[in-house]
């Protein structure tokens, strides 16, 4: 299900100049602003999951996932260049699941990595608030790699698509409407990172049986589509 090559030429293109300057951006913005927080109101556990919670979880994982869900496919797919790569003697769901894979492994890089250094920053995982989100962060990284892959198979704008899901759903509806909390990846990780604390920290409007059962469902159901979508490209190709 994991073909070596497939995922040198993903990584090559994720990791390409113009993607690299916003993917390091994003959590070197996230460093400083905790050094700056910690600097000014110093070590404070609930600025610290106020920072993590609204810049680092509700914000930068997302647009990260963005990136680099999109950028695993969707590139391609635009430019026509995936008729060469379908043209080789690679299962479908294989292409899929491999560009997943590298998809999930640079969101979890750029987002959770960084997210654990800010935490230690800003409290030195006081409650163990940094653990929390950085699990969290890497909870989430696996659903948004899996949705924005999905969205670089059906649209040519799924970057649009994806800022509008990210900036949009989860940080605006996501805050105001209730309801629309139930259907959000940030929720869902918080409901991981609220289990870890075991605080009031943390919380999550989802409970942690419903959060994992929509996070497997979810990473699965859009997963299996994207290879599906491959295949009808593949099909369309051909004729």
């Amino acid at each position: 299900m994991y073909d070596p090559t497939v995922a040198r030429l993903t990584y090559r293109a994720l990791l390409g100049r113009r993607r690299a300057l916003i993917l390091f951006a994003l959590p070197l913005l996230l460093i400083v602003i905790s050094g700056l927080v910690r600097g000014l109101t110093g070590a404070d556990d609930q600025t610290a999951a106020d920072v993590l919670g609204g810049f680092a979880l509700a914000t930068m994982v997302p647009l990260i996932g963005v990136i680099a869900g999109t950028g695993a496919i969707g590139p391609e797919i635009d430019d026509g260049s995936v008729v060469y790569l379908l043209a080789k003697p690679v299962k479908r769901p294989t292409i899929i699941f491999t560009k997943l894979i590298v998809a999930i492994a640079v969101t979890m890089v750029f987002s959770a990595v960084p997210t654990l250094v800010a935490g230690l920053i800003l409290n030195g995982n006081g409650q163990q608030i940094a653990v929390a989100y950085t699990i969290a962060a890497l909870v989430a990284s696996i659903a948004y790699a899996a949705i924005f892959l999905l969205l670089g198979t059906v649209t040519r704008h799924a970057v649009v698509f994806g800022l509008v899901y990210a900036l949009v759903w989860e940080a605006l509806f996501g805050s105001l409407v209730s309801g629309a909390r139930t259907l959000s990846v940030q929720q869902w990780s918080l409901a991981v990172a609220h289990k870890v604390t075991g605080g009031d920290l943390v919380t999550s409007d989802v409970g942690l049986p419903l959060a994992t059962v929509l996070l497997v469902a979810v990473t699965g159901l859009a997963t299996w589509y994207a290879g599906q979508k491959l295949r009808s490209l593949t099909l369309a190709g051909e004729e």
